[in-house]
């Protein structure tokens, strides 16, 4: 049996090596699922936010959270014109028609905003609309009204003389219940639950003009993963941020351990002044702080992740590790069988790569799986310090978002905890994995 089946066979026997193993595979098919389902465009697309998630609400707590601590807070409701009992009649040349758009709202919370979005299609005159909200109960409250242009934003929420008539902000006033009589005590205002009508009643001043509307009732709760400050869907940057975190990692990891173990190798191999002048080349890189420099990178030139990615690289070839394979290979250069390979013609090149290099490398597998969880760990750390690439959604750029809009200290602990459970996970699942492989590959560790 070759020592590479034999030792994963004796890899079986750590539970914590299957679990690590299992988290890794875990992460892999979430990566999977983001790529196939939210192509690269699309993901830069969604992270910019603007428009296109005009329809979800700010600072929205998962839906599941809320479900799971026993709430009934309200998620996003949308009627549109499509939803809507529609009744036209004409009166001296004008054409009036009337929309009723119906929310049905039995949740024990306000909502958080209320937008309607109307879009209209003339030709020169533009369009007239009133509107009017009606409560279950009947009670009719005007909301104003207007002329339409050809797209239209109506923020119900924050319209002043509205709040000043209904002595509350708007998506409370308009969904709570009826004020107490004098006299008795009345303490906070409560929901009341029923079906809501918006009705728009609108003039057309030429036959063939329509109106679309949309009414957006925002909720405080979304998804799975909630919505940060500028409406994102945070799963978006959690999903994409697996398959950028993993690349990261692996990338650097495979760039600097195959680099620095082939270079250590070609030392030992020619020895004199090159061995010579790659030993001085890693003490003088051990110094280097890696961190300030890629913060320097990053400020001076640029962010990308790429140029990150390679200056990471570039610093971690001359690192310490060849110091430590080079003593591992010392004693391999002489070697009987590198004699032999000599004696039969084979050249330099071969001798490294098919004679030395494969000899440690079952020892370097267990470094090798536990440095792609600190390369993870290096780019989450440079996003949360402002330095990460902005046109990616990353865990540490979710981070870096929540920690200057103080989540924490508005209660949004969603936002923290989403990407930092994540990076938990990334970290265990390779250090449990790693350590286990140590033990099995390790010779001084086997029967520990």
């Amino acid at each position: 049996m070759s020592p590479w089946r034999e030792g994963f066979k004796r890899l079986r026997r750590y539970p914590s090596a299957l679990a690590g193993l299992l988290i890794i595979v875990a992460l892999l098919a979430m990566a999977l699922y983001a790529v196939l389902a939210i192509p690269y465009a699309d993901a830069q697309r969604l992270w910019r936010g603007g428009e296109i998630w005009y329809d979800l609400p700010v600072n929205a707590a998962p839906q599941w959270l809320d479900r799971l601590t026993g709430g009934q807070a309200p998620p996003t409701l949308k009627v549109t014109s499509r939803d809507a009992a529609v009744q036209s009649r004409l009166f001296d040349q004008v054409r009036i028609q009337e929309q009723t758009l119906r929310v049905d709202f039995y949740y024990q919370q306000f909502p958080s905003e209320i937008n309607l979005f109307l879009a209209a299609d003339f030709t020169r005159r533009q369009p007239f609309v009133r509107m009017l909200w009606r409560t279950p109960d009947g009670v009719e409250i005007p909301l104003g009204a207007r002329r339409i242009g050809a797209s239209e934003r109506i923020s119900i929420s924050q319209d002043q003389a509205l709040a000043r008539r209904l002595g509350a902000p708007p998506q409370i006033g308009l969904f709570a219940e009826p004020a107490p009589p004098e006299g008795l005590a009345g303490g906070e205002p409560g929901v009341r639950q029923g079906s809501y009508q918006l009705v728009l009643e609108t003039v057309h001043f030429e036959p063939d003009t329509t109106i679309e509307a949309e009414l957006v009732v925002y909720g405080r709760v979304h998804g799975l993963a909630g919505t940060d400050h500028q409406r994102r869907d945070l799963l978006v940057a959690l999903l994409w941020g697996t398959p950028v975190a993993l690349a990261f990692g692996l990338l650097a990891a495979v760039g600097t351990t195959v680099t620095t173990l082939i270079i250590a190798a070609v030392g030992v191999w020619y020895r004199g002044w090159v061995d010579a002048v790659i030993q001085r080349l890693t003490e003088v890189n051990i110094i280097l702080p890696l961190l300030p420099i890629l913060v320097m990178v990053g400020t001076l030139y640029s962010t990308s992740i790429w140029l990150m990615l390679g200056v990471v690289v570039a610093l971690g070839i001359f690192s310490a590790g060849i110091k430590m394979y080079r003593a591992m290979l010392l004693p391999i250069r002489e070697a009987p069988y590198i004699e032999a390979a000599q004696a039969y013609g084979a050249g330099s090149g071969r001798i490294v790569l098919r004679y030395m290099v494969p000899r440690i490398l079952p020892v370097l597998i267990p470094t090798f799986v536990t440095l792609i969880p600190t390369y993870v760990f290096l780019e989450a750390s440079l996003a949360v310090l402002g330095l990460g690439d902005p046109i990616l959604p990353t865990w540490g750029k979710v981070l870096h978002d929540a920690q200057a809009q103080s989540a924490l200290y508005h209660g949004f602990y969603y936002w923290v905890i989403g990407p930092a459970l994540l990076l938990m996970l990334t970290g265990l699942g390779f250090a449990m994995l790693g350590f286990a492989l140590d033990r099995v590959f390790n010779p001084r560790l086997r029967n520990l």
